[in-house]
């Protein structure tokens, strides 16, 4: 599997990663979202390694940290030939320090992962959203802690807005500590609003790009037609999350498209979703999730062949977003001068 550089730091990471959401879930949680146990997410690792993925996703919150000791325990014995990303910011108890960016609960929620992971270091931990209670130098000065410590050994964000991330690099450089390496981000078809300032951001600053949701939590995933709707199990139809922000009839003309581009592949419709997020300018690495075998060989599979460039312009033409000000200003008079416009 390819693998790419993790934006300004010497880390090779895979062009595919496994996030671990579904791991852990027990009652209803599990029924909508998934309750891997430690055997099965053994199995998944394996075949993920086999196949060449060398980063596995997750965060403090997914299960209120059981996910975290599913992977750890299925981490067993391979640890060191794998790369773990996890996540802090969402609250982790009832007080009123359990949550956000501070040093306390950064530093606290980072012993706490390694517990659960059954680890020493955290290869990349994020804050897994901005908080804006907490100035952002304390927040950096203790992820620069926890490097120095060796309990983390890069830092990223997630969620976070281009001014956040801008103002999060500049300070760093300022204080002279470490930097968010890499951001971790929605992106998909129908979700194509980070091209007007993160992506280009992260080109022009080298900043990683990790992808979470190419699928669109499942909209994209071939289970949802135009004429079908939503049924009641599906992660999508439960959350209604990440939102579409596009008119109804632009999402199942993807959707369409998808499809149509799938059968004459001889491919899935997940399959050819994900390869375009794989193929766009900028993006590292895309986290995808599985609730069984078969859906995880299915997301290996979208690695292993390439969309045609007439087929990626048709599914770029079809889910065009809306262009805002000021970029249709740049892309009609900006002459040329403004090359990192997507």
């Amino acid at each position: 599997m390819e693998k790419r550089l993790l934006g300004y730091s010497g880390l090779q990471v895979s062009v595919l990663s496994l996030g671990t959401l579904t791991f852990g879930g027990v009652g209803e949680r599990a029924v909508r979202v998934g309750g891997i146990e430690p055997d099965e997410a053994r199995r998944m690792i394996d075949v993920c390694m086999d196949a060449g993925v060398n980063l596995f996703d997750t965060a403090n919150v997914y299960q209120q940290g059981r996910a975290e000791e599913v992977l750890g325990e299925a981490l067993a014995g391979k640890r060191h030939d794998v790369l773990v990303a996890s996540k802090v910011f969402s609250p982790m108890g009832d007080g009123d320090n359990d949550k956000g960016l501070s040093r306390h609960h950064i530093i606290r929620s980072c012993e706490a992962s390694l517990r659960r992971l059954d680890t020493d270091y955290i290869d990349l931990y994020q804050a897994h959203n901005f908080d804006a209670l907490t100035p952002l130098e304390e927040t950096l000065a203790a992820f620069d802690h926890l490097i120095q410590a060796g309990k983390v050994r890069y830092i990223g964000c997630s969620n976070y807005s281009g001014w956040q991330l801008m103002k999060a690099l500049g300070l760093a450089k300022e204080y002279h500590t470490a930097r968010y390496v890499s951001q971790q981000v929605y992106y998909s078809l129908i979700g194509r609003e980070l091209e007007f300032e993160l992506l280009p951001l992260s080109l022009d600053q080298n900043v990683g790009v990790r992808v979470w949701g190419p699928l669109a939590q499942g909209f994209l995933g071939g289970k949802y037609r135009r004429d079908s709707g939503f049924d009641k199990q599906g992660r999508y139809a439960y959350r209604f999350e990440p939102p579409i922000n596009i008119p109804d009839d632009q999402a199942y003309d993807i959707v369409d498209a998808l499809y149509e581009i799938a059968q004459a592949r001889g491919v899935s419709v997940a399959q050819v979703a994900v390869n375009w997020v794989i193929g766009k300018r900028g993006v590292t690495s895309v986290i995808f999730g599985a609730r069984n075998m078969e859906q995880l060989q299915d997301n290996l599979n979208a690695a292993t062949w390439r969309l045609t460039a007439d087929e990626i312009a048709r599914l770029d033409a079809v889910s065009a977003p809306p262009i805002p000000y000021p970029y249709w200003h740049q892309r009609k008079y900006g002459v040329g001068r403004n090359p990192l416009l997507f």
